[in-house]
C-alpha cells in the first residue's frame, strides 16, 4: 500500500512529465498518471510471486541430483527451501492467483526463466539462503524470518533483476524500494493458518488525494508560478531549477487546497523530497522560500485549515 510520501513523488514525477510535454490536456494527463500508478502494482505483483519460480527451480534442483552420481550435486537434496510454509502460502492463494491472472503478470517467459536461474545461482551461496538449508527448525516464525531476510538482502540487491524491471516498464526505476518494502509486509503479513492477503495499492481517500493534488497542482500552476516569482526575485528565472520550481508548486497547492494537512507536515515532506530529486542545495533554497510563503499566507489568512494546530 502506497504511503502519502510515495503518493507526493509520483505525483510530482507525473507533474514533471506533464510540464515537459507540449500536452495541455488534463483529462489525458490524468490517465498516463493513473497508468503509472497501476504499473507500481503490476510491480508488486510481479515481486510477491518471485519465490513461486525460484522453488519451482529449486525442485528441479533436487531432481537433477536424485539422479546424479556426483559428490558435488549431493547438497541439492536438501528440501528446507521448498518445504518452507510461507512459500507454500503464496502458491496456494487464490487470491493471489486470480490478481496475477487478471494482471497478466507471471514469471514464465523466456527471459523471466533466464532471470529465475540466474538469480537462485546468486542467492544460493549467499549466507541467507544457507540459514535457510541448515535451520532444522520447522518453527513458523524462524520459517518466516529467514525468507524475509533472504528478500531483504538479497534479492532485493540483485543487480539483473533491476535491469530487469527498468526494461520492462520506465515507470519502475524509483518504485523499486517502496514496492519491495510493501512484498515485506505482505510476507511478515502471512498467519500459521498460512493466509495470505495481497495488499491494495491504495485506499480510496489516497488515490482521492493524488488525483486531487495532481489536478490541483496543474490548474494552479499559473498562479503559484507567480508567487514563486515574487518570492525568489533575487533569483534570476533561468536559474531557479525546473525541479526546484515544481516542488514548490507542488508544496503551495497543497497548503492552500488540502484543509486536513497540517502545514508544517507539508513543508517538511516536500523539503525531504527535495534532497532526492532536485539539487544538492535544493533544500535549504525550498526550504527558505516556503517558509516565507506560508508565513504571509497565514498572516493573510489563505489558509483554510480544519482542526486545532494545523496551521502552526
Amino acid at each position: 500500500m502506497l504511503n502519502r510520501r510515495h503518493i507526493r513523488i509520483k505525483v510530482l514525477q507525473a507533474f514533471y512529465a506533464f510540464s515537459q510535454s507540449n500536452n495541455d490536456d488534463l483529462i489525458s494527463g490524468e490517465k498516463e498518471f493513473m497508468h503509472s500508478m497501476k504499473k507500481i502494482y503490476d510491480l508488486y505483483i510481479y515481486l510477491v510471486q518471485i519465490y513461486i519460480p525460484l522453488k519451482r527451480l529449486a525442485n528441479i534442483k533436487i531432481e537433477q541430483a536424485k539422479r546424479s552420481f556426483l559428490e558435488k550435486d549431493k547438497h541439492f537434496y536438501n528440501k528446507a527451501f521448498v518445504s518452507n510454509n510461507i512459500i507454500k502460502s503464496l502458491e496456494s492463494s487464490i487470491q493471489l492467483k486470480k490478481t496475477a491472472t487478471d494482471l497478466k503478470i507471471n514469471w514464465e517467459g523466456v527471459e523471466e526463466n533466464e532471470l529465475i536461474k540466474k538469480l537462485y545461482k546468486s542467492i544460493y551461496t549467499s549466507s541467507s539462503f544457507q540459514n535457510i538449508l541448515n535451520s532444522d527448525s520447522l518453527d513458523f516464525d524462524a520459517q518466516k524470518y529467514h525468507l524475509i531476510n533472504l528478500f531483504k538482502e538479497e534479492i532485493c540487491n540483485f543487480e539483473l533483476m533491476h535491469h530487469f524491471f527498468d526494461e520492462k516498464s520506465i515507470y519502475w526505476q524509483d518504485d523499486l524500494d517502496h514496492v519491495s518494502s510493501m512484498v515485506i509486509k505482505t510476507l511478515k503479513s502471512i498467519d500459521a493458518d498460512l493466509k495470505l492477503k495481497v495488499l491494495p495499492l491504495w485506499k480510496e481517500d489516497e488515490k482521492e488525494f493524488a488525483l486531487n493534488l495532481f489536478r490541483k497542482a496543474i490548474l494552479n500552476k499559473s498562479s503559484n508560478d507567480g508567487i514563486l516569482q515574487k518570492y525568489s526575485k533575487n533569483w534570476e528565472t533561468e536559474r531557479l531549477a525546473k525541479m526546484d520550481s515544481l516542488i514548490m508548486n507542488l508544496a503551495i497547492t497543497e497548503a492552500k487546497e488540502f484543509s486536513s494537512i497540517p502545514l508544517k507536515v507539508t513543508l517538511n515532506e516536500y523539503i525531504e523530497i527535495s534532497k532526492f530529486y532536485s539539487t544538492p542545495k535544493s533544500n535549504g533554497f525550498i526550504n527558505g522560500i516556503l517558509d516565507k510563503i506560508f508565513e504571509d499566507f497565514k498572516k493573510d489568512g489563505k489558509l483554510k485549515k480544519v482542526g486545532r494546530g494545523l496551521i502552526g
